[in-house]
């Protein structure tokens, strides 16, 4: 290296000569036009040659310091190299299994018609981890949203609106023609807004199993109106209760089943339990009134709870195919009865389902689409079975979700209902916040 670089400035050196001599002698004959005096020429010839000595002195010092500085790269590069040898040397196989590999490359090379009779390379190791179900806007505790990675805390408040309206018509009377009735015709028209504050905490015990508790604060407002439609009242009835308490307190436990390899979808078991915190619908205050005579009882107070202890095992399926997953549901509510003024009373067990289709817009949005089925069987109090008192529930469901950053996402969700005795409307904003 060394040997060319000397080279290289020999050559340099005689290029820089043969230039000065041109410039000298294309001075010294435009000189030479301008004036005959021998003197004059002779004194411009040496500046110029002092001038020159002095550029090329410092082309000179310049090239001394790149030659400094390319011997330096030299030596770095020696060092670099001899520290990879090294390391080569320790990570290179032993000499008899570099022999059993080149054999068995051979043999492939020499058969390329069939198999090697042994495996060639090594194939990539396999990821001890479970494949996390797809990410999805929550539309219900048991539908959307991710597992929670091992270790992680998950910090989400919630709130909640909810409004349904309905008219009751009640008639305690006989009729003896079909356009006659003799008895009371009571007809009523409630609107009931809710509003739902909560704060859950989920933490995930494994890479597969994730624990939540959640405490919700509930503010309720009932408006009745009510009117005998057949003695003739000319003003309706109206009374107003709202309230606000503790909701009923949630636990929830998620559990990954399969981790859908070979085609089948992600299976997640979920656990739901609700203790009964809030008030009760059974131990409210009501007010007896009258009109012409005709009496009238309103509730004075409102539920913030369903009185009930209730558990609700379900399995959600996802099935990923990007962009896109499909996902469902399948819950059963198993509600315990509970002795009350009126007798052993039982809410009625409820089964449901959930399906619908999620899409990933791109890295930080999506939304989804589902539709929500669940049936109450009657209701039984001290054994006898209420008749009618079935419900059934449906809602079309829509949710988003933005990722705002790594550790916060906001989601919301929108519910409407479908059947008589479901919501008209609700909406669900969610921030689960990742620690």
């Amino acid at each position: 290296m060394n040997e060319k670089f000397g080279h290289m400035s020999s050559l340099l050196f005689r290029l820089t000569n043969c230039i000065i001599f041109i410039t000298c002698l294309f001075l010294i004959n435009e000189s030479y036009a301008q004036t005959n005096k021998p003197e004059d020429l002779l004194e411009q010839y040496r500046q110029l040659l002092a001038e020159q000595e002095k550029k090329f002195e410092a082309q000179r010092q310049i090239l001394n310091e790149q030659g400094k500085e390319l011997e330096q790269l030299r030596k770095k590069f020696d060092a670099f190299s001899k520290q990879e040898s090294d390391v080569t040397d320790k990570t290179s196989p032993p000499p008899q299994a570099a022999t059993t590999a080149n054999n068995k490359e051979d043999e492939a090379k020499k058969t390329p018609g069939q198999p090697p009779s042994g495996p060639v390379g090594q194939a990539p190791p396999q990821s001890k981890e479970p494949e996390r179900p797809p990410e999805m806007p929550r539309l219900t505790e048991t539908v959307g949203g991710v597992l929670t990675r091992k270790g992680s805390y998950v910090i989400e408040p919630a709130v909640s609106y909810s409004f349904a309206g309905n008219n009751r018509v009640f008639v305690d009377a006989f009729t003896f023609l079909p356009a006659i009735t003799i008895g009371l015709t009571d007809i009523r028209q409630v609107k009931r807004h809710s509003v739902f504050a909560s704060l859950g905490v989920r933490y995930g015990v494994t890479s597969r199993l994730e624990v939540e508790a959640r405490i919700p604060y509930v503010y309720r407002a009932d408006i009745q109106r009510a009117r005998p439609f057949n003695i003739g009242a000319a003003n309706d009835q109206v009374f107003n209760a709202d309230g606000s308490n503790i909701g009923d307190l949630e636990f929830a436990a998620r559990y990954q089943l399969t981790k859908g390899s070979g085609g089948w979808p992600i299976l997640v078991g979920n656990m739901l339990t609700t203790i009964p915190t809030g008030k009760s619908p059974f131990n409210l205050k009501f007010e007896e009134t009258s009109v012409d005579g005709t009496p009238f009882r309103f509730p004075i107070e409102v539920p913030t709870g369903t009185g009930f202890f209730t558990f609700q095992p379900s399995v959600t399926a996802l099935y990923p195919t990007a962009p896109a997953v499909f996902f469902a549901n399948a819950n059963y509510t198993y509600t315990m009865s509970t002795n009350e003024s009126i007798g052993k009373v039982n809410a009625g067990d409820a089964v449901g389902m959930t399906f619908g289709m999620g899409f990933s817009v791109n890295n930080r949005t999506s939304f989804n689409l589902g539709y929500s089925h669940r049936h109450f069987f009657n209701t039984k109090i001290d054994g006898n079975e209420i008749g009618g008192s079935a419900l059934d529930i449906g809602q079309l469901l829509l949710g988003y979700s933005f990722r705002y950053s790594k550790q916060r996402n906001y989601n919301l969700s929108v519910g409407v209902g479908t059947t008589d005795n479901a919501q008209d409307i609700r909406l669900n904003f969610r921030v689960p916040m990742t620690f």
